[in-house]
């Protein structure tokens, strides 16, 4: 009995899987077939090469041509760029083009009916498609497919089309979508973009101006201007080599892209733009694409109004123009800006910026000024050595090196940090307000005070380049001018720049110094002892001691003056420094004055084994010169120095009292 079952159950599933094959296999052919047969056309259009429309009612008549990977139109204009989107449509409408119904031409005969009926009359059909189609890697030699389709009248109810087969054999009712694309304006199917190279993708901007006398109109000569990018930077070739700026010529470029083709002249212009350009602009891309426009004579006005008092004058210029390689003739508008810019181009696109360097790779900077000769010489060196445990790109701190006459060799202390940042940052952003010679005369150098500078400033960086010397000169008017270059070589471009730039670069070392007048005490360290005595009188301003917890023991006029003196004491700084030494007389505020107060502070640290170790401070001080001014002396390390406005205020108070008398007495009824 189980025997039987189971050769029952083997010969169902024999006949099931007989069943699957044999006719699902068949509907699924036939579903296909029928899917083919709703497409009106077949492998033909799979790689369509080249399309052309021919109208019957318009004269909207044009043909396509693929290259490579771009469309360009051969009709109505000679090689013109297609636009893409409108040539994708009429691909994707070709390709994908489906009947909704169909009937063979023999039907037509039994009806009494002709292909004239439906608008397909083979001699004079409404609109005509013929279309190549092989492989475009093949090579212009290749056999080339070609296949015709004819489109008629719209059906009855305006929303179909009938179209006429390849074959000629079967007419098909149509979606009228084809037709509204073959009927795409020709505005919206050429391409109105004239350069194609992005930002990005440019490699080299050239330029020839045609150069003409005002008075004639005649070409005098041809300009020439190339710029070149390397990297990142961009460098002009010609007429000069000289740095350009990158953001400007990014912004030129980005505004070349952005010009349009206006309108295409029916009738020719002579001389052609091609033939006597007044400009012509040629953008080079990557892998050697280039792309150049002839900007030919401005278009003639249009008669009419003239321009009413008081209406914005033109933003633009209208030019006939062409592209290398194309005959086609159009009309372009170029903005006023992007004119100046391009005629312009050996100034405007130039960097401004006259330095080029990194400020982290500075080793050492000098400024002197060989106008004045007998000036002590010093240089900035930075500290290369990196402390231990610091990161890679720590700052670096920066010494002052005193080169002036002294027994004992150069002097060095700490330069401030406040001013070096401030000089990287001055001389990072010196830009020129304009570029005055590229080609300087000897006497031209001389007017402008080339010969003797007025500054000199050396930026010295390791790895055995030539330092970069930067030399400032001044003319007649006191204007002042630039010139980059090394110790040999000067240099031959001339900058002006602004004549503020001079203050940034002091030639007194003192200018450079830290002000940090004496290291900062600990945080354990305690004054035990303060005392300001008047040197005229020869009597004690104020005098006190101090407890270990700080506070004083004789009450000063200004409590809140002598916090603030103390807190000043621990990190004495100064101002600005007076160049010499300590004199027992100096020069202040344009008087000799002689020292008025000494200042003396004791400072107790505590040392090992509980003992403390003392140190003593004297400070000698100046009268106060008028509202904010007040010197300081230190014997002991040979230097002078303007005190901070913090500490002057404090003085004050304590010698004369609290300078704010507070609110006034209530008066009594």
């Amino acid at each position: 009995m189980r025997t039987k079952v189971t050769l029952v159950l083997i010969f169902l599933n024999v006949a099931l899987f007989f069943f699957i094959f044999k006719f699902e296999h068949q509907w699924r052919t036939a579903d296909a077939a029928r899917e083919a047969r709703r497409k009106v056309l077949g492998p033909e259009a799979a790689n369509i090469q080249s399309v052309e429309v021919v109208s019957a009612t318009t004269a909207a008549n044009f043909r396509l041509i693929r290259e490579r990977d771009a469309w360009f139109l051969t009709k109505p204009l000679d090689r013109w760029p297609a636009n893409p989107h409108a040539v994708s449509t009429i691909l994707y409408g070709l390709q994908l083009l489906e009947h909704e119904t169909s009937f063979t031409v023999k039907d037509l005969e039994r009806n009494n009916q002709t292909l004239a009926d439906f608008g397909l009359d083979p001699a004079k059909p409404r609109l005509t498609v013929t279309f190549t189609s092989g492989d475009a890697a093949a090579g212009s030699q290749a056999p080339r497919q070609s296949t015709s389709l004819r489109i008629g009248d719209s059906t009855p109810d305006g929303k179909r089309l009938y179209v006429l087969s390849p074959d000629g054999t079967r007419v098909h009712v149509v979606n009228r979508s084809l037709a509204d694309s073959l009927s795409v304006p020709m505005e919206q199917l050429r391409s109105d973009t004239l350069f194609g190279v992005g930002v990005f993708e440019a490699r080299s901007l050239s330029l020839q101006i045609a150069q003409r006398t005002p008075e004639a109109g005649a070409t005098t000569g041809v300009g020439r201007v190339r710029i070149r990018r390397d990297g990142t930077r961009w460098t002009f070739d010609a007429p000069i080599t000289a740095r350009a700026s990158r953001t400007a010529m990014e912004i030129a470029i980005k505004d070349l892209n952005a010009l349009r083709a206006k309108a295409f002249p029916a009738s020719a212009v002579s001389p052609a733009p091609s033939a006597a350009p007044s400009m012509r602009i040629a953008l080079e891309g990557t892998n050697s694409r280039l792309e150049v426009l002839f900007l030919g004579e401005p278009v003639p006005a249009a008669p009419g109004p003239a321009r009413a008092a008081g209406a914005p004058a033109a933003t633009a210029t209208e030019f006939y123009a062409q592209l290398e390689g194309r005959r086609a003739l159009f009309t372009v508008e170029v903005p006023h800006a992007l004119l100046d810019v391009l005629r312009g181009a050996q100034e405007s696109l130039r960097e401004k910026h006259i330095l080029d360097f990194d400020a982290a790779a500075i080793t050492a900077i000098a400024i002197a000024s060989p106008l004045q000769p007998n000036l002590e010489p010093f240089d900035l060196k930075r500290i290369i050595d990196t402390p231990a445990g610091a990161p890679r790109d720590a700052t670096r701190e920066w010494q002052l090196v005193r080169r002036g006459e002294n027994p004992a060799g150069p002097r060095t202390m700490p330069a401030d940090p406040a001013a070096m940042q401030r000089l990287l940052a001055q001389l990072a952003g010196l830009s020129a307000r304009r570029f005055k010679s590229d080609a300087p005369t000897s006497a031209d150098l001389e007017g402008w005070g080339f010969n003797r500078p007025i500054r000199e400033i050396t930026l010295a960086t390791g790895g055995g380049a030539p330092p970069t010397v930067l030399r400032l000169g001044t003319d007649a008017n006191r204007n002042v001018y630039a010139r980059v270059g090394t110790a040999n070589d000067p240099g031959n471009s001339i900058y002006e720049v602004p004549r503020e730039i001079l203050d940034e670069f002091p030639l007194a070392p003192t200018a450079w110094r830290d002000r940090a007048v004496l290291e900062p005490l600990p945080a354990t360290a305690r004054f035990s002892a303060l005392k300001l005595g008047d040197l005229e009188t020869k009597q004690v301003v104020y005098q006190t001691a101090f407890n270990a917890a700080g506070e004083a023991a004789s009450s000063p006029r200004d409590p809140k003056a002598l916090q603030a003196l103390l807190g000043a004491l621990r990190s004495l700084r100064a101002r600005e420094y007076l160049p010499g030494g300590f004199t027992e007389r100096i020069t202040a505020g344009g008087d000799e004055r002689s020292w008025r107060y000494l200042l003396e502070a004791t400072v107790a640290v505590p040392g090992s084994a509980g003992t403390e170790q003392t140190s003593n401070l004297a400070v000698h001080l100046t009268e106060r010169v008028g509202g904010v001014q007040q010197y300081a002396g230190l014997k002991e390390l040979n230097t002078v120095f303007q005190l901070e406005q913090p500490v002057v205020d404090a003085l004050w108070s304590l010698i004369y009292g609290p300078r704010d008398p507070g609110p006034p007495p209530e008066k009594k009824p």
